[in-house]
């Protein structure tokens, strides 16, 4: 990918903590315990497209987000190491705390604008170190039927950089573990259902003039891989 006149990418500061030699061990021993749990058909995961996932340079990878675990099954479909931008009550969950601080990942406190350009800034260190960041641009969980506007980030954050997106469409999680409210008599965990994570083609935010555009772009690409 090329970059963009006034786009180009220079690392500065400290390299971030997830793309360190810790992280990357502690996200080779995960994956395989998740990739162990696939092969056993545990909970049944088909994968669509992860080659379209660039094997090196920056990459924001953007999907839909319909159970708290979207990103355990995103995450673990990636070959690259990657770093979640996720919702700061983690880091106060036992062993999930541990896991997502050893990982590097970055919290954002929910409608708070400080924390949000915090995230955001340190997205951007990311991909100016190469690295691959995984956003939801619907900012929360959102039930199936309903709908949810994307926040600006991802585009405005994709501009700045001249980074391509990878959108992908999940289907299914939402069944293995639903929602409270949305549960009813059925199980917490129905390792039955199936998961479909769905990789498209990246999206070149040089071939787009402002973040409303592109935003709207990513949102019919994401919707059409859910299909």
């Amino acid at each position: 990918m090329s970059e963009q006149p006034g786009r180009r990418r220079e690392r500065s500061g400290r390299r971030p903590k997830g793309l360190g030699k810790r992280a990357w061990l502690t996200t080779q021993f995960v994956r395989r315990i998740l990739r162990t749990l696939a092969w056993s058909n545990f909970v049944h995961v088909t994968v669509v497209g992860r080659e379209l996932v660039p094997k090196s340079g920056p990459v924001i990878v953007a999907s839909n987000h319909i159970s708290m675990l979207d990103a355990v099954f995103l995450w673990g479909a990636l070959r690259r190491r990657a770093i979640a931008i996720a919702m700061a009550e983690l880091w106060s969950w036992p062993m999930v705390g541990w896991l997502v601080r050893r990982l590097g990942h970055i919290p954002v406190v929910r409608r708070d604008s400080v924390s949000g350009q915090s995230a955001i800034a340190q997205a951007e260190q990311i991909l100016r170190y190469g690295g691959v960041l995984i956003i939801y641009p619907e900012g929360r969980l959102v039930a199936s039927g309903d709908t949810e506007p994307y926040k600006p980030g991802v585009a405005k954050l994709a501009l700045a950089t001249g980074v391509p997106i990878v959108p992908v469409g999940t289907t299914g999680t939402d069944r293995v573990l639903p929602m409270r409210r949305n549960r009813g008599d059925g199980p917490a965990f129905d390792r039955r259902q199936r998961v479909r994570i769905q990789f498209g083609t990246p999206i070149d935010p040089a071939e787009f003039d402002d973040p409303e555009t592109l935003l709207d772009h990513l949102r019919r690409r994401i919707e059409d891989l859910r299909e």
